[in-house]
C-alpha cells in the first residue's frame, strides 16, 4: 500500500511528517530519511490497530499539494 506522507522541517530540527490518509498518524527524525522510516512505522501500527478493531482499512488516496501567491494589501 502507497501512503501520501508530508514532511515539514521543525523549528526545533529534524523533520515532523504526517500521513494525511489516517487522521492522527505522525512522526518525527532528525533526517529525512529518518522521518520517512519512522511515519511508515507509525502508518503500520495504525494499519494493526484498525484490523485488531475490525475497523476498514483506508483505502489509499491521491492527495494534490500546490502552493499560491497571495498579496498583503
Amino acid at each position: 500500500m502507497n501512503f501520501t506522507v508530508i514532511l515539514e522541517p521543525d523549528p526545533s530540527g529534524g523533520y515532523v511528517v504526517s500521513c494525511p490518509e489516517l487522521p492522527g498518524c505522525y512522526s518525527q527524525g532528525e533526517t529525512v530519511g529518518e522521518a520517512l522510516e519512522n511515519i511508515k512505522e507509525a502508518i503500520l501500527l495504525t494499519l494493526e490497530d484498525l484490523a485488531d478493531s475490525r475497523e476498514p482499512l483506508p483505502e489509499p488516496r491521491q492527495v494534490l499539494v500546490s502552493t499560491v501567491s497571495v498579496s498583503l494589501r
